[in-house]
């Protein structure tokens, strides 16, 4: 699945026109992609290591947070 979109590229170029009144350049959707597939890798391994098999919110950490 590595390389795959995981965002909607419409909703993405929506909510920063709505919210920044900019445009969205092509590599952003795939840059924004590979940071959410880090983002859940993350928390895939925190639930793992915690003997889980189901990924919660509280594995989720925010991009930047410590922990």
């Amino acid at each position: 699945m590595a390389g795959e979109v995981l965002v909607v590229t419409s909703k993405v170029k929506n909510y920063i026109k709505a919210n920044g009144e900019c445009n969205t350049a092509g590599e952003t959707i795939e840059a924004i992609s590979k940071a959410v597939e880090k983002i859940l890798g993350d928390a895939i391994k925190n639930a793992k290591a915690q003997g889980r098999k189901t990924v919660m919110a509280r594995d989720v950490a925010a991009p930047g947070a410590q922990g």
